[in-house]
């Protein structure tokens, strides 16, 4: 009788043993198995979440949001990195920071240079929005079909731009920082990347003189020292 208890009290044991092992009893035990569990699911019944894609903002034309995340169900084409970087560069950027970012020093060609020299001459003193008006008033009369059609020839066109002398621009200096920033704000005006006046203005003068063609113009704005007219 004595023998039968104590094998039996042997199986008792071992099957206690293997109820303690195989059934989770702390805290991080549990844990552990429901890691198991989640990562337990089926792929096919996984969805894949992907970044926030750039929305057009209603109401604010030109700006962007970003809306709730998009959740790409199973076996749909996934946003590549390269597409989600298309549509953030499509982003507009500050003024100031076309400028910050413009690295194109040395590539410009005749007209470019004749459209940065009017910035830097006209308008090195203005801020970056009185500059870049300053440069879409000469883009807007070599478009306008009553000047001449390109860059140098408005800018050069007799009694027209008071830095011009028998025709020719002055020398520049080429180590300036104004000079750098003449360059990107020609770039920015000629790709339309900002705009600050609209394409009929095509006058300006400085605030401290006033012409008499200025009376029979309609005034756009006025952005620092300059006056605009269309």
């Amino acid at each position: 009788m004595f023998e039968f208890f104590r094998a039996g009290g042997r199986a008792a044991a071992v099957f206690m043993l293997a109820i303690f092992f195989a059934t989770p009893s702390t805290a991080a035990e549990v844990q552990a198995a429901r890691v198991v569990q989640t990562f337990a699911v089926p792929a096919a019944a996984a969805s894949t979440q992907l970044p926030a894609q750039p929305q057009a903002a209603t109401g604010q034309p030109g700006q962007a949001t970003y809306g709730a995340p998009v959740v790409q169900q199973p076996g749909a084409a996934v946003a590549s990195p390269a597409t989600f970087g298309a549509a953030v560069a499509q982003i507009p950027q500050s003024l100031s920071n076309l400028v910050l970012s413009f690295v194109d020093y040395g590539n410009q060609d005749a007209e470019q240079l004749c459209l940065a020299k009017t910035v830097y001459f006209e308008a090195r003193g203005e801020s970056l929005e009185g500059q870049l008006a300053v440069a879409e008033v000469v883009l807007n009369r070599a478009a306008s079909g009553v000047y001449p059609a390109t860059i140098c020839g408005v800018v050069t066109q007799p009694s027209q731009f008071s830095f011009i002398r028998g025709g020719k621009f002055p020398s520049v200096r080429i180590n300036d920082g104004c000079w750098h920033k003449a360059l990107a704000i020609a770039d920015i005006a000629s790709k339309r990347l900002v705009r600050q006046t609209s394409p009929n203005v095509l006058w300006y003068h400085a605030s401290y003189v006033a012409p008499r063609w200025g009376k029979r113009l309609t005034r756009y704005s006025q952005i620092g020292t300059h006056i605009f007219y269309s």
